[in-house]
């Protein structure tokens, strides 16, 4: 008998019953599983496997009118071959790249598919998740739009597939319609085309290269992205490995296999159309219209091109470059500012798949100026505002190094409209130091510079400049590159008022269906007011008043010319502007940067060639459209003088007067170079004993390269050497990368950089470390062939010699010294760049159209009750020159006068001995 208060027992079973809610949510769930399960097989049995997939077909490029047909692109090279050609490494490669599992399942991913549809439906991220299969449907019966009908008929039509075909069917047929680039459909061409061979003779290291381009046809080309290629290629191997299909450690052992360089093939597109035509695709697969649906799918697409515009780019770029040097290169890119539509473009006229000039960010130069005339007024800066125009003049940004105008131009009291129209550089130098340079960089990118190119950021230093990441006032130099387009949009906004509209080249793209793929529907954005971009436009049509008007139309405009070294060459130049309806910028330069000359030997400079051209483009470009006048001023902001202070009482002159200041070469004389070489050496040496009993010490030595000939005054007497080490340190360091068979390092390439372009000291003492110190350096002296050089433990302090100097400089022009031709080089490359605004020192021996390689040195040395040594030494070169120079100097009370004496030296020894 039990106790009536003990609990009766609860069975197992009752314990665990579902309550009556998860009883009822489970059948629901049941029922609702089988119903989905339901409506799935029923949607599949309803979708029909067309009988066979569509053929490729060509698209079209229409003009703006969508009428007159632009160019096609359309696939041509294509050649079936069955499974069995095709080696089964190569076909292990493919299965690894895009779909480990194809043998094993039923032709979806059902994990894949649910991610798809949930983020294409949430997130609108166009996630793929496709089996082989998949992509196969796709690509042969589908469209490549991003929605969820598309995935669902996909779904669908992959089921179908591997019903009615076997996976070695499959696979066959995906194999034959993939699109690898190089304008090759299938795997036979992509052999062809990536490696000249047939598609049995692959190994399987070229096919993971094949393998590797589906993911992107135009990245994964080696030739275009071969950091991109090689990454994705040795992923694919290590891929196979974890399949079983490559012996372990062998994905990372192997080499990547030689690559055919990519040519144009006879079907491609030539001409200026090419690039239009690259652009064009480039924009379509950025709104998500796959390349290989551009190339294949018989799309009708009308461009933003004007026939009329279009005709007139290139009928401007051939009278320009007719029988002109073959190295020029060239770009126009023109746009409506109405619409950001690109009415003409020229990049380049070899066509499809070569290198856009268009594209292609080079010093702006002046035609930066505008924006920063914008941010002044922005800032309350009137354009009438008076500034220091006198040159050289000296800045607290710029560490000691002067700032010179263009052909040395002075306008001390100058209006910055006034400086616009003469292009000076101090004013507007003085204002970016005045409003901040960082102001100039965010009103750049809010007009139409992207903020990065690639990975690095764009308008700040970089790597080997003073100030990495940051954006200095050079700024307003020019300094910071700028592509073509990108100008195009920044004087697009300007001429619309301040509204930015993104450029672009595609208005709509329509399949043989007559479905709308992509229709542009941008909308402009407010960056700037109206009132300053008025303003702007009022200040650059007096450049055009200037320069010279356009037939027709009201203009305005700006000119830049990026100096080339420290002569008085042009290594780019450029025109950008506007007339009402149409912006345009034109550019010309090198592939690789370098003085830039028409065919009689004229510098070509950005009022001369490139302004001709935009001239004549817009001319006729806009021939017999409406004339429309250019806004009307609206005179914001102050106006500023305070500049004006850094002029001092003793310079007056009349506002806006622009006179002409001293010029390259003004101090040399050479008609005191006669009689024999003896009698020029004398008579130098009395001169130099006259001036040395006027000023502090110093000695001189000059080597003439052409004719060996020698001349040294005091040349042995050793002095301090000041920053001129820096480029003992330089060949040291080359030397010993020579010695363990490399070249510079990324870093010490930044590091030599600095140390030599800006003078860096930092830079400078991490070299000294590297080369081993004092005893380092003195090893690579003897190598030099230097006899009179003590290093010191603190380099700046190392004593030298003028002569030894030469020494120096001789190392890094004799082919038969010991530094190899990639050092000799780099290292006159460095110092070439190095003065580009440093037009003192021995370079007052250059005249006009030389050039200098060099470097100077000046310190203040306490242990001298603060007197200055000032050093400097270089070579140069021009047509009938080759000389090296080497002037050094201690004693000065400041360090102009220690400039001076370094000046006066260097000029009398070419006045004298007429080099």
């Amino acid at each position: 008998m039990t106790d009536a208060a003990d609990p009766k027992p609860i069975s197992h079973r009752r314990r665990f019953k579902l309550p009556r809610w998860a009883r009822r949510l489970t059948a629901a769930a049941a029922v609702g599983a089988v119903a989905i399960s339901a409506g799935v097989a029923g949607y599949v049995a309803s979708v029909d496997l067309p009988p066979d997939p569509v053929p490729p077909q060509a698209s079209v490029l229409y003009y703006r009118d969508g009428r007159t047909v632009l160019t096609r692109i359309g696939a041509t090279d294509r050649t079936d071959v069955g499974l069995s050609q095709v080696p089964v490494p190569v076909q292990r490669a493919f299965l690894a790249a895009e779909d480990r599992g194809f043998y094993d399942h039923v032709g979806v991913s059902t994990r894949g598919v649910l991610r798809a549809l949930w983020t294409n439906i949430f997130h609108d991220s166009g996630q793929g998740a496709s089996t082989i299969t998949q992509q196969y449907v796709r690509n042969a019966y589908l469209t490549q739009d991003r929605t969820v009908s598309r995935k669902a008929k996909e779904f669908a039509l992959a089921l179908k597939v591997e019903h009615r075909f076997s996976k070695d069917e499959i696979l066959q047929r995906y194999l034959n319609t993939i699109y690898f680039g190089r304008g090759a459909y299938g795997i036979q061409a992509a052999a062809h085309a990536y490696f000249g061979t047939t598609v049995d003779r692959l190994t399987g290291s070229q096919g993971a290269v094949l393998a590797a381009l589906i993911k992107d046809p135009t990245r994964g080309d080696p030739a275009v992205d071969a950091e991109w290629a090689q990454t994705r290629w040795r992923w694919i191997l290590r891929a196979m490995t974890e399949q079983g299909w490559l012996p372990a450690g062998e994905a990372d052992s192997a080499k990547y296999p030689a690559v055919a360089k990519e040519s144009v093939t006879a079907n491609s597109i030539g001409g200026a159309a090419g690039l239009i035509a690259d652009r064009v695709e480039d924009e379509l697969v950025r709104a998500g219209i796959s390349r290989q649906q551009v190339r294949t799918g018989g799309l009708r697409i009308t461009t933003t091109i004007d026939f009329t515009a279009q005709g007139a780019a290139s009928d401007a770029m051939a009278a320009a470059l007719r029988g002109q040097p073959k190295e020029l290169r060239t770009a126009l890119v023109a746009v409506d500012p109405a619409s950001g539509g690109v009415r003409a473009y020229y990049g380049g006229d070899r066509g499809r798949g070569y290198f856009d000039d268009a594209l292609a960010a080079r010093p702006p130069a002046s035609t930066i100026k505008p924006v920063v005339l914008a941010a002044a007024e922005e800032r309350g800066i009137g354009f009438q505002s008076l500034y220091n125009g006198s040159s050289p003049r000296l800045f607290p940004s710029r560490q000691g190094v002067p700032l010179y105008n263009q052909r040395n131009l002075q306008c001390p009291v100058c209006p910055l409209d006034q400086a616009m129209v003469h292009s000076l550089n101090t004013p507007f130098y003085a204002l970016a130091e005045q409003i901040g340079p960082d102001t100039i960089r965010r009103l750049a990118h809010r007009l139409g510079v992207p903020e990065k190119y690639g990975k690095q950021p764009t308008m700040v230093d970089v790597a080997g400049d003073p100030a990495p990441g940051r954006t200095r006032p050079d700024i307003a130099l020019g300094r910071y590159p700028v592509a073509p387009a990108d100008l195009a949009t920044v004087y697009a906004t300007l001429a619309d008022g301040g509204r930015r509209r993104d450029r672009h080249f595609v208005e709509s793209a329509i399949n043989g269906k007559g479905a709308v793929l992509h229709l542009y529907a941008g909308k402009p954005q407010r960056v700037l007011s109206g009132a300053v971009a008025a303003d702007v436009q009022t200040v650059l049509s007096k450049v055009v008043a200037k320069d010279g008007v356009v037939a027709g139309v009201d203009a305005a405009a700006k000119t830049g010319s990026q100096q080339w070294g420290d002569t008085t060459d042009s290594s780019d130049a450029w025109t950008a502007g506007w007339a009402p309806g149409l912006a345009a910028v034109t550019w010309i330069g090198r592939d690789k940067p370098g003085p830039i000359r028409e065919k009689n030997g004229t510098a070509i400079n950005g009022d001369g060639m490139p302004y001709r051209i935009w001239k004549s483009f817009l001319a006729t470009a806009l021939q017999g459209q409406p004339a429309r006048a250019v806004n009307r001023p609206s005179h914001v902001g102050r106006l500023e003088t305070t500049d004006l202070r850094s002029l001092g009482a003793a310079i007056k002159a009349p506002v806006g007067a622009v006179f002409q200041g001293p010029q390259q070469g003004d101090q040399v004389d050479k008609s005191k170079a006669t009689g024999s070489w003896q009698q020029r050496v004398d008579r130098l040496t009395k001169v130099l004993d006259s001036y040395a009993a006027t000023v502090p010490e110093f000695s001189v030595a000059v080597t003439e390269r052409r004719t060996g000939r020698r001349f040294d005054y005091h040349g042995k007497r050793q002095q301090e050497s000041a920053s001129i080490i820096k480029a003992e340190l330089l060949a040291a360091l080359l030397l010993k990368a020579q010695d363990d068979g490399r070249k510079l390092t990324k870093a010490e390439r930044g590091r030599v950089t600095k140390m030599i372009r800006a003078s860096d000291n930092d830079a400078a003492t991490k070299v000294f470390d590297a080369v081993g110190g004092a005893d380092g350096l003195r090893a690579a002296g003897e190598r030099l062939g230097l006899t009179g050089t003590d290093p010191d433990e603190s380099w700046g302090l190392t004593r030298t010699t003028a002569n030894d100097q030469l020494k120096v400089l001789a190392a890094a022009s004799d082919p038969d010294g010991v530094l190899n031709e990639d050092s000799r080089e780099l290292m006159l490359d460095l110092m070439s760049s190095v003065n580009a605004d440093q037009k003192w020192g021995v370079s007052a021996a250059a005249l006009p159209g030389e050039r200098a390689a060099l470097k100077n040195g000046w310190v203040s040395r306490t242990a001298e009750d603060n007197r200055w040594i000032i050093n400097s030494m270089g070579r140069i070169t021009g047509t009938d020159t080759d000389t090296a120079v080497a002037v050094l100097s201690h004693g000065h009370t400041d360090k102009q006068a220690g400039i001076d004496v370094v000046e006066h030296v260097s000029a009398l020894t070419r006045s004298y001995l007429g080099w």
